[in-house]
């Protein structure tokens, strides 16, 4: 299948769950994946260690749920920003975010083609979308040119582990087993949540990871597992 063909049927799939999406992610992380974001949210600022931004920008923002972990943790912690921006290339996804939080602004873009100026954001954020990025090379190069110098990227992702502990394995047996009949279930789309395991399997370690950033132009500063090595988020630095 080609690259293009491959995207745009991605693409697709999310259009078809983006009703139930919310919902579905709900059930399936039993809410934890809200402090894995709230976590990514403030070591950014953290790191970024600015009082004041100009823009942040979300790649794959789905139904619009980090650009407000961004809004609320940029408040907890007396940061002021200009502009948060969410980009996708599911018109389905970005009509629930929309709908959800309609003072942000969006574009409908692919993460290798984002519609912005060089050098424009502070902060550029995917949480959960890197794996679906099927030029996921071109795509950290592009997000490389958005950024700001020192600004950062922050990755939130799904790794695939390839020595897994005992924990390790019972994550596995989760996501192999149970996770795409609960998603299936609510979504009424087996073949999206069978997707998931299977766009894990088929992804990169968080070594490799690591080293696509650094060929990309970036300067990992922060790298961590949670919750069994379900989820692991990485913040880097544009040099």
């Amino acid at each position: 299948m080609q690259k293009d063909d491959k995207q745009n049927k991605i693409v697709s799939m999310f259009d078809d769950i983006a009703p139930t999406y919310d919902t579905a992610n709900r059930v399936m992380s039993m809410g934890v994946d809200k402090s894995w974001r709230r976590k990514a949210c403030d070591l950014a600022y953290k790191f970024y260690a600015k009082d004041a931004l100009d823009k942040i920008v979300d790649i794959a923002c789905g139904t619009g749920d980090m650009m407000d972990f961004w809004r609320s943790r940029a408040e907890a912690n007396g940061i002021a920003i200009g502009e948060i921006l969410g980009v996708d290339p599911s018109v389905g996804m970005l009509e629930v975010a929309k709908e959800k939080y309609p003072k942000f602004n969006y574009y409908t873009s692919k993460a290798t083609q984002i519609p912005l100026d060089d050098e424009c954001a502070d902060i550029l954020s995917i949480t959960y979308g890197i794996r679906n990025v099927v030029q996921r090379e071109e795509a950290l190069l592009e997000f490389n040119r958005v950024l700001k110098k020192d600004g950062l990227v922050v990755i939130l992702e799904f790794m695939k582990n390839e020595n897994p502990s005992v924990l390790g394995k019972i994550r596995d047996f989760y996501m192999n087993k149970v996770l795409p009949k609960v998603g299936g279930a609510i979504s009424k789309n087996l073949e999206a949540y069978e997707y998931l395991p299977n766009s894990i399997e088929d992804f990169s370690t968080v070594a490799n990871m690591q080293d696509e950033l650094k060929r990309a132009g970036f300067e990992i500063l922060y790298t961590k597992s949670f919750s069994m090595d379900i989820s692991t988020l990485l913040i880097a630095r544009k040099k």
